[in-house]
């Protein structure tokens, strides 16, 4: 599936309507086709539908190495654009703490390089979502990697439905999501208390949600559908609690709210 960057205009009061990542854009995003399918299973597994993800190293440094093989053990070279890019690569620590979305580079050998931030000691969980093989969602694979040192758990910060980041306030409305069930999901972004009128579109939308299952470390990737009044679709195969990630940018930078919430 080919996406394309296209210029977007700004949103206010931005409620999302969230549905899986590879979801295509058009100038006139309220005219965007129906919903794209789920990234293929939780996350969980390191090899699915004929892919293997295979680190050079589970040790995390400033640097992360690794392929994705084919059932006879060679490296894929051929990837279809997601979101504007053939992989993405995400970290988060086995108490859902550092998280990091990152877009790794590939060699002619098909070996991936994703740069890190400095990482705390302990457990982490890295995923590779990519599109390969004439499908047409993504597929998620992941790896228990650890970081060296000795490190302390940090507590799941408890279910809320509002944070702030950067000057910024996220709001969550939407009501109860449920375990499996489509829900709406409302993410309003203010500052100084009004609305944001300047999001930018990061990766062709105009948000990204990445959410982590605590205890299993679970994956699920949501990201606007349409606009510009956004409304905006949310599936968490899980109860429990979760971890979201969400990601906007406004004046070229990137910001990164980070929230708890509770799935029926």
């Amino acid at each position: 599936m080919m996406t394309s960057a296209r210029a977007l205009f700004g949103v206010a009061a931005a409620g999302l309507l969230l549905t899986a990542c590879g979801a295509a854009t058009s100038p006139d995003m309220s005219a965007m086709p129906g919903h794209q399918a789920m990234p293929a299973g939780d996350g969980l597994a390191d090899h699915a539908d004929g892919f293997r993800f295979v680190p050079t190293a589970t040790v995390l440094g400033s640097e992360f190495r690794f392929r994705i093989e084919d059932a006879g053990g060679r490296a894929v070279t051929l990837f279809e654009p997601d979101q504007t890019k053939l992989m993405h690569f995400y970290l988060i620590r086995s108490d859902l703490s550092g998280f990091q979305h990152v877009h790794p580079t590939m060699a002619a050998d098909g070996t991936w390089s994703a740069p890190l931030a400095e990482t705390q000691p302990g457990e982490y969980r890295a995923y590779a979502s990519f599109i390969a093989g004439g499908k047409t969602a993504p597929l998620v694979l992941s790896q228990k990697v650890t970081a060296p040192g000795t490190g302390t758990t940090t507590p799941l910060p408890p279910a809320a439905t509002t944070t702030q980041v950067d000057g910024y306030t996220v709001t969550l409305g939407g009501g109860q999501l449920m375990a499996g069930m489509s829900r709406e999901l409302t993410v309003t972004i203010t500052r100084d208390g009004k609305p944001v009128d300047n999001l930018q579109p990061y990766l062709d939308t105009y948000a990204h949600l990445t959410a982590f299952h605590e205890g299993d470390q679970a994956f699920t990737h949501l990201h606007p559908a349409n606009g510009p009044a956004l409304s905006f679709e949310a599936k968490l195969p899980k109860a429990g609690q979760w971890r979201l990630f969400i990601q906007f940018q406004t004046d070229g930078t990137l910001h990164t709210a980070a929230v708890t919430i509770a799935v029926g």
